[in-house]
């Protein structure tokens, strides 16, 4: 028994079928109406994904039988995607199969770039294809296509308000303002410079207004870390100093690479390290980065005393906290 393999056989080309509408116009006039309605039946689902996204409301159920009590505006939703993607991808195989071409074409295969005339060739025979698909000659289904097409997009856009708002200026702003107490966290107590001795850290939040709550969101960006070293230990210019009080120096608490909790002071090095990717700040100055992926220093916070030697903010953070965003100017 020989163990050569037998060529594999010459398929041939497939012969074309003779379709009804290919003869009969009174066929071609029925499948092209049958094409536009599924084109439209598209568009219809993909306004109801719309109707149901905004004019719904998500507390709204109905009885269905075998489901039960469902949700209208999931169900809305669901249904109006579905059906605006199956019925123009129903329309776009319908109308391959009843009025495109189906004659085979064939085309011997070539080794690397075509030559000119051939590469002329298929432009004339793509433009050639176009006009004997017959879409020109069809403006109900162009039309109809057109549309569908238009609005199968939508959906993927309009899902994108559920990212949520646009934050606007919220990520450069924090609710540290000139004159603001810095208040123990947890606690909300008042905090003087006496409280805190050589090497001592505590964790402080701008304080709030009456009636106002804290969010996740503010302890996010408000919280700070206060220091206390010698004034001597500082290796800082004198605008930095100034926002200094009495070797109190006051940096944000979020890593600028990721916005992880900068938490880890070591005193005997005055360094500052982020747990997460260990990226290390040097507190003498001004935190600047000496290991790790930040690529920024921490902001820090001009600190002073009120009337009642209270620490206070002098100003906002003059840069905005926490990693990198598209918006950011530093």
């Amino acid at each position: 028994m020989s163990n050569q393999l037998e060529p594999l056989a010459d398929p041939g080309v497939p012969v074309a079928t003779v379709r009804r509408a290919d003869i009969d116009p009174i066929a071609a006039k029925r499948a092209e109406r049958q094409v536009a309605l599924l084109f439209s039946l598209s568009g219809l689902g993909t306004l109801l994904f719309i109707y149901s996204f905004f004019f719904i409301k998500d507390n709204v159920f109905i009885f269905l039988p075998v489901l039960g009590n469902t949700n209208a505006h999931q169900l809305g939703i669901g249904i109006g995607m579905a059906a605006g993607l199956f019925f123009i991808g129903v329309g776009l195989v319908h109308w391959a199969k009843t009025l495109m071409p189906n004659t085979p074409a064939v085309q011997e295969r070539k080794e690397l770039r075509s030559t000119d005339a051939d590469r002329d060739g298929l432009v004339a025979t793509a433009k050639e294809g176009v006009a004997t698909a017959g879409l020109g000659r069809r403006p109900l289904i162009k039309a109809s296509l057109a549309g569908a097409a238009a609005l199968a997009g939508l959906p993927a856009v309009i899902m994108l308000r559920d990212l949520g708002p646009l934050p606007g200026n919220s990520l450069n702003e924090t609710n540290w303002k000139s004159g603001t107490k810095l208040v123990t966290d947890p606690g909300d107590r008042p905090i003087k410079a006496s409280d805190l001795e050589v090497g001592a850290v505590a964790q402080v939040l701008p304080e709030l207004l009456p009636g106002q709550k804290r969010t996740l969101e503010d302890i996010g960006k408000d919280a700070v870390l206060l220091i206390r070293l010698r004034p001597a230990e500082f290796q800082l210019d004198a605008e930095r100093l100034s926002w200094t009080h009495e070797g109190i120096i006051a940096f944000s608490k979020i890593c600028s690479h990721m916005g992880c909790a900068v938490a880890l002071y070591e005193q005997t090095t005055k360094h500052l390290l982020c747990p997460c990717h260990q990226s290390t700040f040097d507190v003498t100055r001004a935190a600047k980065v000496i290991f790790g992926p930040s690529a920024r220093p921490l902001p820090q916070l001009a600190i002073t005393v009120d009337g009642d030697g209270n620490l206070i903010a002098k100003q906002p953070f003059s840069e905005a906290v926490g990693p990198s965003f598209w918006e950011r100017s530093s």
